[in-house]
């Protein structure tokens, strides 16, 4: 953990990312995990919901729209971007006991229809996130590129909505695993090169990663996405700010979401056949 807010700027800087930041107690990760838990299994029917669960957690449940505005989590985010900040997303990433699931090697702003590169990803370990469970590496310095050329390949193992990984040579000698018990998390730059491999341990690995944007930040196609405005303020309007949850699972919520995620295939998804 980095004792000092100008050390972790001047660490995120020079290698793109910094990690572990002590974020919540386990036990309050361990009581996020159970209240996640119990909505999938309340929703197990029902597989829309489920997949607007995992890609709108903080929107459809109040401990989880908690958690993004937690004071922990702005103070790192405002250190890579200034005091006002929004979530553009707060997903989660789940790798199953025993599973093969990885993620390739790719910048994450390649796809996401953003006008600039002003965005740093928090990722919250639910549980913990060891090598063993396929947690983050990382290669210090590459998000100094900007974005390189990638691939499609819609692999069935691969968590990423297209299978997208970097179609240049990545170094991986250079690359640093970033362990996180639960309730630490990492944050790296929406440049930085970073993958993970498959879970082979007896317990799952969750992870949410909430992705904080400058408002200044638009849809190059003027979208307005659903977006939550979690410190300081908006004086742009290019997004739609999200309320904070009207219940639990509310189906008001899940509405909102809904609507939120076709707007977001047509730009995750943008040319392809």
């Amino acid at each position: 953990m980095f004792e000092t807010t100008s050390e972790c700027a001047e660490r995120y800087e020079i290698d793109g990312f910094v990690a572990p930041l002590d974020i919540l107690s386990e036990e309050q990760a361990f009581e996020l995990r159970r209240d996640f838990e119990a909505a999938e299994a309340e929703l197990a029917a029902d597989q829309e919901r489920t997949k607007l669960l995992m890609a709108y957690p903080d929107r459809l449940l109040p401990n989880f729209d908690a958690v993004i505005r937690h004071p922990n989590l702005i103070r790192a985010a405002s250190i890579a971007l200034g005091p006002d900040l929004m979530v553009w997303s707060g997903a989660l990433f789940i790798k199953e006991p025993r599973s093969p699931k990885i993620v390739s090697w790719h910048q994450d702003l390649t796809y996401w229809g953003l006008n600039d590169a002003e965005e740093v990803t928090c990722w919250l370990a639910l549980s913990a996130a060891s090598e063993a469970s396929g947690c983050m590496s990382f290669v210090p310095g590459s998000h100094k590129s900007r974005i390189v050329p990638h691939v499609d390949t819609f692999s069935a193992n691969n968590l990423l909505s297209r299978g997208q990984e970097i179609a240049v040579d990545v170094n991986e000698d250079e690359s640093v695993p970033a362990p996180l018990k639960a309730g630490q998390a990492s944050m790296h730059h929406g440049h930085l090169f970073h993958a993970s491999g498959p879970n082979v341990t007896d317990d799952r690995r969750i992870g949410m990663a909430i992705r904080y944007i400058k408002p200044s930040m638009k849809q190059q196609n003027g979208t307005k996405s659903l977006v939550a405005l979690v410190a300081g303020q908006d004086d742009y309007g290019h997004f739609d700010i999200a309320s904070v949850p009207k219940g639990r699972l509310h189906p008001d919520d899940f509405e909102i979401c809904r609507k939120d995620a076709a707007r977001r295939r047509a730009i995750l998804f943008e040319g392809v056949d």
